[in-house]
C-alpha cells in the first residue's frame, strides 16, 4: 500500500498469523513498526529491500504475540521501544507466556524506551501517528491512527466482523466495546481498520455488519429508551 511519500508494508508471521505493519517516509528512508511480532530477520530484510532506517518500534498491546521479535529488532536497529504503560506486566512476561501457550523460547522483550499515551502524537518524518487508548482486549491496548491515509491499526480490538477475544487475564467486554464505539467507530466510515489478524475492513463496513457492534449498539438504545 503506498501513497505519495508514504508506503506500508503487512508482513503475517508468527505462530498465530499476526499482521505486522511497516510505514516508510519514501522521501527520507525512515520507518515505523507497528507489532514486531515474529522474525526479525524477515522484518529487517523488508526494511532493508526498501532502504529504509527503523526509527520506531511500536506494539499495540503486550501479548506475546506481537512482541516475540521486539529483542532482536531493537538490538539491530537501536530504534525506541514503545508502548502503553498498563500492558508493562503482559511484555515482561513474554518469555513465560510464550513458553506455555506454545512451548517456545523466546527472550525477555525490552524494557520500555517511554510509554505512549492516549492524544499522543508521533512523527517520524512525514508519519505522523496518533495514539487511541482502546483497552479491553488488553489493559495497556492502543490503537495508531494514520490521519493522513484515513488508517486506524488496531491490533486486536476490531476484526473483520469481529472484535478481539475478552476472556482472558486482564480483558472485559464492556471496555472493549466502549473503546469499539467511543473511539474507533466516530473515526468515520472511510476510515481502513488494519488490525492484528485477518484482513482489513472499514469502519462503516464493520458499523452496518459487524454483530457484536450491532447488538451492543441496540442493547445501549434499548437501555436508554
Amino acid at each position: 500500500m503506498a501513497d505519495g511519500t508514504i508506503e506500508i508494508l503487512e508482513l503475517t508471521l508468527g505462530p498465530l498469523q499476526t499482521n505486522c505493519y511497516i510505514i516508510g517516509d519514501t522521501t527520507r528512508g525512515e520507518a515505523v513498526i507497528i507489532d514486531p511480532v515474529d522474525r526479525a530477520d524477515v522484518l529487517l530484510q523488508a526494511v532493508q529491500d526498501k532502504n529504509w532506517t527503523v526509527r520506531l518500534i511500536l506494539a499495540t498491546h503486550g501479548h506475546f504475540d506481537h512482541i516475540m521479535a521486539s529483542a532482536d529488532l531493537k538490538t539491530a536497529t537501536g530504534a525506541p521501544f514503545r508502548f502503553h504503560e498498563d500492558g508493562l506486566a503482559e511484555v515482561r512476561s513474554l518469555p513465560a507466556i510464550a513458553k506455555g501457550w506454545l512451548n517456545i523460547d523466546v527472550p525477555p522483550a525490552p524494557e520500555p524506551d517511554s510509554f505512549v499515551r492516549e492524544g499522543d502524537i508521533i512523527t517520524v518524518g512525514d508519519i505522523t501517528l496518533e495514539v487511541l487508548f482502546t483497552p479491553g482486549h488488553s489493559p495497556g491496548h492502543v490503537s495508531y491512527v494514520l490521519r493522513s491515509h484515513d488508517i486506524v491499526f488496531s491490533g486486536d480490538v476490531l476484526f473483520l466482523g469481529g472484535i478481539g477475544r475478552y476472556d482472558l487475564p486482564g480483558a472485559d467486554y464492556n471496555v472493549l466495546m466502549e473503546s469499539i464505539t467511543g473511539k474507533l467507530l466516530p473515526l468515520g466510515d472511510q476510515f481502513t481498520v488494519a488490525p492484528g489478524h485477518g484482513p482489513h475492513t472499514t469502519i462503516g463496513f464493520e458499523r452496518q455488519q459487524n454483530p457484536y457492534i450491532r447488538d451492543y449498539l441496540r442493547a445501549q438504545q434499548d437501555d436508554h429508551a
